[in-house]
């Protein structure tokens, strides 16, 4: 039989007060579903997990209008919750260590005498700061100008633009009338003041008439959907045109083309296993495929990003915006990142990949598909 938990004791167990547990009750947002053998009302398993997550999102700070759209995602089952509880209470704790340090040096230059200037104090507590530390996503996932420009030029004149699986809104042009897409409320809720209006939807169903739009997009996305083809086959449904940015994980060589996988990831293999191949995406939309360079510098911290700047993967911050880390596993990373930082510190890694300093552009398999 089912263990059920009386709301007096899970008020005990997770440290809240009763009348909490009620208005949650009230509101819609956790209700005890089972019953106890006196008839009371008390929580069963699934309600007990459902509690969990409202009460890490609320002390996280997140008010309970977000909070319900956040367990209520239905892309988002109890596993990646847990992940992103995870990465949310890391990047707090990352927060509040960078303040206490600001604090203690701000404590000893004034045992010393010295008052810090006021654009210097804004600096270290204000947006500065929030910047190098905040939400890892938007921090790290920026719009390079150069593979937007490609993006754009695809897009050709078309003057409405839908954005699938669109996250925080990077690469939607500023001059076309854009509607996003996106089904993870976690990304609908950093999408900047001003961004395209964004409609929680996910690419295989999207709630739109045929040929709705000039041009449907979707950019760094497809590998997170559950059925790429078919949600290629809509975004064509909806659109006159298609333009896709994505890698091809079929080309021969191309596990090997990446020093982190070929070297220290081995285990990004096993998240190719049922991957559609570059023909049956192009084929999905009825298109064509170019080949897109990553720059050395490029402004977007994808997975292959950093290929001439091998530091960066050793950045908590870099790797959370990347969804291969969470997939491989804790384990697996954690070996990755001891095995590169060991590389970097005794010159291996230089040693060989030498070739790569001389280029300011890589080939990586990342490809553009246009329709």
């Amino acid at each position: 039989m089912e263990e059920h938990i009386t709301v007096g004791r899970a008020a005990e167990l997770a440290d809240v007060t009763v009348r909490t547990l009620h208005h949650y009750d009230r509101i819609g947002l956790v209700q005890p579903s089972a019953r106890t053998a006196a008839g009371y009302r008390a929580y069963s398993a699934s309600d007990v997990e459902r509690l969990r997550e409202v009460l890490a999102y609320r002390r996280l700070g997140f008010g309970l209008r977000e909070i319900a759209a956040l367990v209520d995602d239905p892309a988002t089952d109890a596993v990646s919750h847990l992940r992103r509880l995870r990465g949310l209470m890391l990047e707090q704790r990352d927060r509040a260590d960078a303040m206490a340090r600001a604090i203690d040096s701000e404590l000893q230059a004034r045992a010393l005498g010295i008052r810090t200037m006021p654009e210097e104090q804004l600096k270290v507590f204000g947006a500065q700061l929030y910047d190098a530390i905040g939400s890892a996503y938007p921090a790290t996932r920026r719009t390079d100008p150069r593979i937007a420009a490609k993006i754009w030029e695809a897009l050709g004149d078309a003057r409405t633009v839908l954005n699938v699986g669109a996250g925080t809104g990077s690469y939607e042009p500023l001059d076309r009338e854009v509607t996003a897409v996106e089904p993870s409320a976690v990304m609908r809720a950093q999408r900047p003041a001003g961004a395209a209006p964004c409609v929680a939807a996910t690419a295989e169903s999207l709630p739109f008439a045929d040929q709705s739009f000039d041009v449907a997009m979707a950019i760094s996305t497809v590998h997170h959907w559950p059925d790429p083809v078919a949600g290629l086959q809509e975004m064509r449904r909806v659109a006159r045109r298609v333009v896709v940015f994505t890698y091809d994980a079929s080309a021969p060589g191309w596990l090997d083309r990446v020093w982190l996988t070929r070297d220290y990831l081995p285990e990004f293999a096993d998240l190719l296993v049922g991957w559609p191949s570059l023909a049956d995406l192009t084929q999905a939309i009825g298109g064509r495929a170019e080949p897109v360079l990553v720059p050395w510098d490029c402004a977007d911290g994808f997975f292959e990003a950093y290929w001439r700047r091998p530091e960066a993967y050793l950045d908590e911050h870099v790797r959370r915006a990347v969804s291969v880390w969470t997939r491989v596993g804790l384990e697996a990373e954690q070996r990755a990142v001891s095995m590169l930082r060991d590389d970097l510190s005794s010159g291996r890694w230089a040693e060989r990949n030498r070739d790569l300093t001389a280029l300011d552009a890589a080939e990586l398999g990342l490809r553009l598909l246009v329709a």
